[in-house]
Order: structure tokens, then C-alpha cells, then sequence
């Protein structure tokens, strides 16, 4: 009996002690520990390339059980990066060493070995461990306008800057975005983002100064909505020209025209102006798209340059007529310059009609230049690829339209995109390298305007080209003609006469951005009996083997694609290309020939050639090249051109390599060429005032190879073949 007592004492003893140390691991935290959040969160996008990365936990942590080793960070496909953690509260901090990779997958992991203050092991929760997330792209400016190395900008211009994807406003102010004149002396000014934030303009307190170089700069300020800063300060410079702008911008072109029918359900609506707009005043409530009964059509207005788009928040209702508006007035759009839209030649507002179906017809490259596999490209060339169908230009950009070489080195470079033309180019901010193959891709990521992404077509993509030797005998680069160097006549705003049965004009076009009736003694080829004429006569009939791009209205009822919309946004953009080409030959250093200066006789090496006025008479004019077929000749002439004589015409002669389409003329004047008829002249003549080649009666025929281009006037030709370069 005392036996079972004694016994029956110590199993009391053995119990009270079990509760007891029971007890004593309820006030240590018996509960183990877990993670209860993350930032990122897993599965997260668009997270800033500067983040840490943080676990909170139900309960504070040993801050010696969590380090490197067992908190790890590791972008896919990589190893673990370094970094430093430390522990606050009930939250461990994971800081990078380093910026993550922009557009990378890591994967955060806090393993074995992090235990609570009484020794607990961390145990799984909610709340996934390993856990993902992916960063944000970096931003980069898509254009600017002015654009870099312009000239003669107007003393009343803003400048707008365009970025890859929506920025933070608050980040976009007077200090990171900066316009300064000489000496860094800084401009007073304004910032004002967009609405959307893909945007921003600095607005001038006053006008500019006139004739002046200016430095526009946004620095690594600037952030993206997702929190990531520019890789680089950017920094663009133009000149002022002497006076301000009075020209009151346009709508030049619509897409859907106006009365278009069978538009695809699930298209953009886009408006071209005349010239690039500011992007604080085009937004939802000055782009509207309304359906039947005025009912508003939600969706969203970007702006690119001088495009204005509207996409539409869901397909549009088939079979539906609607009507699109851009405002005007105080409250409406306005250039940068600051002048509100004026009506034009293309109507506003503008109606289409739906049809049953959206457009899933991918769009594809057509022409690209320089082509697949050239050789002996110069260093200085844009690279550019024209598509099948409209492009969304907002896709149109350094990430899709991309330049490498050597070999994957990226070429750093400024994209641009014609909506007119349908072309997107890349310059490249340098010189290329000579002797150098290089790639040129445009992705995926472009895509129509019913957002269709690019495919497979019957031009090679990506293409690579070869570059030349440097130039040599001291001649400057090629001019950047842009779309101008797809006419071998362009009338500026006054149209263009031919006289005479044997003009033709090969390999180009024609434009001008009067309307189609200005353009007189013409038709093209382009459809069955020459039915597109322009006021031709039997003895007046030049052929053109190009486009014709004319205002409206259409020149016969048998063309009705010719004298459009979409003709006159082509030519206003040509006309464009070509006053930016006239103002990059003037802003060129003088040459020799200060006054006025007889070329007849002489023989000229590549270069810079300056004078009042030059004439090639008496004798004829030899381009030397030196054996370099890239050799450049820029004649700066601040009056008139004048070639040959009647009854005399004079030639310009190529030798040792020299090219046509290396020989420019820019003629503050007029130019007049062999007038009587005969010879041969070279180059492209960009002129102020107007071109006359040969004159009335002349029965020779004269011949260009080159191109005849007039800012304001027209140009006039007898019997002459013009071969464009």
C-alpha cells in the first residue's frame, strides 16, 4: 500500500511539471513562424528596377538566423544577386546591390534556417515562399520636337518631348525638363505633362531670341508611373530662325476618311496635321468620337508628333455611322507654336460607317532602305521600312524598329513614322562605322491600327546592309531628303507645268500640295489607257512612272485614288522633308566661291561650294569623285542657279565614281536650266523660288538625273526626261 502512494505521488509530480513546461511555451510563442506578406507581391508587373525586396513575418524574427545565404533574389535563367538584409520590426528587407534588370523574372526565397527568438523554424503560410515577380521597362524619349539639329524653328515654338510609356507627372517639372540658350544661360519656362503622361511641353515664358542654338534636356529626374528613372540625361539642340509663326496648323489627313464606309469594327481613329501639335491640348475632351444620337464613344487620345489617335475602349458597333471631332478655338488644339486649328482641306468632323467585321489582316514591310544585303551604304544614311498597311504609331519606336552592329552592339538612334507614307525611319544619332555590317529589325510589338502585329512578308526582316569607306576630298554627307527623295518634280504650293511630248519623268513621282488642277500636262501609268490626267492636250503629255500626289479633289473621275486626303497629307510631308533638307545644306559651313561664281570649266573635288549666284556657262562642270563613289557635293547658293544658254546647253559631268544622287543644289532663288533645250544637268535642285528646265518650243530633249524640287513656286519643264536617282 505505501508502495502505490509513493507512486501514485510521483506521477502527480511528473504531470504538474509536464503542465508547467507546457505553459512555459505558450509565453515563449509555441506558434511558429511565416511569412504573412510580401512587396513585391508574387506575380507582380512593372515593378521598379530599384526596389527592395520585403517579407513580413506573424512574428519578429532572430535577426541573426536571416541573411544572403537564406533571404535570396535571382532573376530567371540566372544566379542569386548580391545584396544586404536586414530585419525591422516584423519585416526583412532584401536591397540589391544594384538596379534590377529592366523586364526580367525573379524569383524571391527565404529557406531553411530563420527561426524565431525562442527557436521556432519559419514554417509555410498564405502567402507563397518562393514567391516571383517581374520589373518594369525602363523609359526612353521617342522624339522631340523641335527635333534635334533643327533649323529656322519659330521664336514662338514650345518643345515637346515624347516618351515610351507613361511617366510620372509629378516627376516631370522645370527641373528635370530644361531649355537653355548661350552659355547655359537658362530659358523661363513652364512644364506641363499630358494628360495621358506619355507627354510633355515646356511652354517659354517669352519668345526666343532669333537665330540662336538652344539645349533641351530632361535628365534621369524624370520617372516612369512604375517608379524607373531614364537610363541617361537626354539632350537634344536646335536653331531659331529670324521671326515667329503665324501659320495656323491643319488636318491633312483622316483615317477613316470622311464618308468611309466598311471601316473595320476594331480600328483607330486617327487625324494628321499639318504640323506637330501640343500634346496638352489633345486629349479626350478635344478628340471625341460620338455614335448614333451623339452618344459618346469611350476610349483613350494619344498623341505622336503631329498624329493624333484615338482608340476606342471596345470594338465598335458594326454596320454603325459615327462621327469624329477635333476641336478648335480657345479650348481646342493647338500647335506648337501656339496657334489654335483652323479649318482645312480635309473635313472637321468627319463621319464613317462601320462594316460587320474587325480587320485581322497582319500588316507587313513592303520596302525597306537600305535594301536586304547593300553594300557601300554611306555612313550617315536612316534606315527606314514602309508597311502595307497604317501603323499605330504609338508602337512605332526604339524598342520595335531596333539598329545593331557590329555584330549585336545596339546603335543608339531616334525613331520617326510618316502616317501618310506609311514609314517608320531610324537615324542614327552617329555616324555609322565604315566597312560594318549592320542589322536592322522591326518586332512584333509594331502593329496596325487595328492592332494587328506585324508579320512575315515579302521584304527579309531583320535585313542587314554593309557600310562604305569614309568620304574623302573633304565633301560633307548626304542630305536627308525624307519622303522628298520619291519625286522627280515637286511643285511646293503652286503646282507644275510640262510642255511638250517627250517629258518623262523614271523611277519618281510627282507632287504638289496645290490641288490636282495646278498640275498641268501629266498622267501616270498606273492604270489601264493613262486614265489619270492632268490637264493634258496632244501637245502637252509627260509621263510619270510614280506616284502623283496632289490636294484634292481627284483630277479625273476615273482615279478616284489620286487628288485625296491621303495624296495631300503625302505631299505636305514632302514638302516638309524637303524645306528641313534646304535648311540642312544652308546650315552647312561655307564653302569656296564667297559672291558670284562661273563653274563652267572647272573641276570640282567633294565638298561645300558657297556663292551668291553660280552659272555653268561657256563650259561644263566635272565632279571629281577621287575613286569614292559616296563622295558629296553641296552647292550653297543664296540667289540663282544657272545653267547653259539657248542654243548652248552645258552639262554636268560625273567622273572617278561620282553619283547623282550625291550632287545637291540649294538655290535661294530661282533655277533655270539650259533653257533652248539639251544637256545634261546632275543632282537635286531644291529651290526657293521655283525650277524652269528648257523653255517653250524647244524640241531637244533635256535631261535630270537628279530631282527638281521648289518650296513655294512652280516648276516648269519642256521635253525633259528627269532620271531619279
Amino acid at each position: 500500500m505505501r508502495k502505490f502512494k509513493l507512486s501514485s505521488a510521483w506521477f502527480l509530480i511528473i504531470v504538474l511539471g509536464v503542465f508547467a513546461a507546457g505553459c512555459g511555451r505558450e509565453q515563449t510563442g509555441f506558434t511558429a513562424p511565416f511569412i504573412v506578406a510580401t512587396n513585391p507581391v508574387n506575380g507582380a508587373i512593372g515593378v521598379p528596377v530599384n526596389a527592395t525586396i520585403n517579407a513580413t513575418f506573424n512574428v519578429p524574427i532572430n535577426p541573426v538566423s536571416i541573411s544572403t545565404v537564406n533571404f535570396t533574389v535571382t532573376p530567371a535563367g540566372g544566379a542569386a544577386i548580391p545584396g544586404t538584409v536586414t530585419f525591422a520590426g516584423m519585416t526583412a528587407t532584401f536591397t540589391p546591390a544594384a538596379n534590377l534588370l529592366p523586364s526580367t523574372v525573379y524569383t524571391a526565397a527565404i529557406g531553411g534556417g530563420v527561426t524565431d527568438p525562442a527557436g521556432n523554424a519559419l514554417v509555410a503560410g498564405l502567402v507563397p515562399n518562393p514567391w516571383t515577380f517581374t520589373t518594369g521597362t525602363i523609359p526612353f524619349v521617342t522624339s522631340v520636337v523641335p527635333a534635334n539639329g533643327a533649323t529656322a524653328v519659330p521664336l514662338n515654338q514650345k518643345v515637346s518631348v515624347f516618351f515610351s510609356e507613361p511617366m510620372n507627372p509629378a516627376t516631370l517639372n522645370a527641373t528635370t525638363i530644361t531649355l537653355t540658350g548661350p552659355a547655359m544661360t537658362p530659358v523661363a519656362g513652364m512644364v506641363t505633362p499630358s494628360a495621358n503622361g506619355t507627354a510633355a511641353t515646356f511652354m517659354p515664358a517669352v519668345n526666343l531670341l532669333p537665330n540662336t542654338v538652344y539645349t533641351f534636356t530632361v535628365t534621369t529626374g524624370a520617372t516612369s508611373a512604375a517608379g524607373n528613372s531614364l537610363a541617361a540625361n537626354f539632350v537634344s539642340m536646335f536653331t531659331t530662325g529670324a521671326a515667329p509663326s503665324v501659320i495656323p496648323p491643319t488636318i491633312i489627313a483622316t483615317n477613316p476618311a470622311n464618308l468611309a464606309t466598311n471601316v473595320p469594327t476594331n480600328q483607330q481613329i486617327t487625324a494628321t496635321f499639318s504640323t506637330a501639335m501640343d500634346p496638352t491640348t489633345v486629349n479626350g475632351t478635344t478628340f471625341t468620337v460620338t455614335g448614333p444620337g451623339a452618344t459618346p464613344v469611350a476610349g483613350a487620345v494619344t498623341l505622336v508628333g503631329n498624329i493624333a489617335l484615338f482608340t476606342p475602349a471596345a470594338a465598335l458597333a458594326p454596320s454603325t455611322l459615327f462621327t469624329a471631332t477635333i476641336a478648335s478655338g480657345v479650348n481646342g488644339v493647338k500647335s506648337l507654336t501656339g496657334i489654335a486649328l483652323a479649318a482645312g482641306p480635309v473635313p472637321n468632323p468627319w463621319t464613317f460607317t462601320t462594316g460587320t467585321t474587325p480587320n485581322v489582316t497582319p500588316p507587313t514591310i513592303t520596302i525597306t532602305s537600305p535594301a536586304n544585303a547593300a553594300t557601300g551604304v554611306q555612313l550617315n544614311a536612316a534606315v527606314s521600312a514602309t508597311f502595307s498597311a497604317p501603323m499605330d504609331p504609338t508602337t512605332i519606336n526604339a524598342t520595335t524598329f531596333t539598329l545593331t552592329g557590329p555584330g549585336i552592339t545596339p546603335v543608339a538612334g531616334m525613331v520617326t513614322y510618316v502616317a501618310g507614307t506609311s514609314t517608320a525611319t531610324f537615324t542614327p544619332n552617329a555616324p555609322l562605322v565604315m566597312n560594318t555590317v549592320y542589322t536592322a529589325n522591326v518586332s512584333t510589338g509594331a502593329k496596325d491600327v487595328s492592332g494587328n502585329a506585324l508579320a512575315a512578308g515579302p521584304v527579309s526582316n531583320p535585313w542587314s546592309f554593309t557600310t562604305g569607306p569614309p568620304f574623302i576630298g573633304g565633301g560633307p554627307g548626304p542630305i536627308n531628303l525624307g519622303t522628298a527623295a520619291a519625286y522627280g518634280i515637286f511643285g511646293g504650293g503652286a503646282g507644275m507645268t510640262n510642255q511638250g511630248i517627250l517629258t518623262q519623268i523614271n523611277n519618281g513621282g510627282i507632287g504638289t500640295t496645290a490641288v490636282s488642277t495646278a498640275v498641268t500636262g501629266f498622267h501616270d501609268t498606273s492604270l489601264p489607257g493613262n486614265a489619270c490626267t492632268y490637264t493634258e492636250t496632244p501637245l502637252n503629255m509627260g509621263v510619270v512612272n510614280g506616284v502623283i500626289n496632289t490636294a484634292p479633289p481627284p483630277p479625273t473621275v476615273a482615279c478616284p485614288n489620286e487628288g485625296t486626303a491621303a495624296t495631300l497629307a503625302a505631299a505636305t510631308q514632302a514638302l516638309i522633308d524637303a524645306t528641313n533638307a534646304y535648311n540642312a545644306m544652308a546650315a552647312l559651313p561655307p564653302g569656296p566661291f564667297a559672291g558670284a561664281g562661273q563653274l563652267g570649266g572647272l573641276t570640282l573635288t567633294p565638298g561645300v561650294y558657297t556663292g551668291v549666284s553660280f552659272m555653268i556657262t561657256g563650259s561644263d562642270l566635272t565632279l571629281d569623285a577621287q575613286g569614292n563613289p559616296n563622295a558629296v557635293w553641296v552647292f550653297q547658293i543664296a540667289s540663282t542657279l544657272t545653267v547653259g544658254a539657248p542654243g548652248f546647253p552645258r552639262n554636268v559631268i560625273l567622273i572617278n565614281g561620282a553619283q547623282p544622287q550625291n550632287v545637291y543644289w540649294q538655290v535661294g532663288s530661282a533655277a533655270t536650266i539650259n533653257p533652248g533645250g539639251g544637256g545634261t544637268m546632275v543632282g537635286t535642285i531644291i529651290a526657293n523660288s521655283g525650277v524652269v528646265i528648257s523653255t517653250a518650243g524647244a524640241g531637244t530633249v533635256t535631261t535630270l538625273n537628279g530631282r527638281a524640287l521648289s518650296l513655294i513656286s512652280s516648276v516648269t519643264v519642256v521635253n525633259t526626261v528627269i532620271n531619279v536617282p
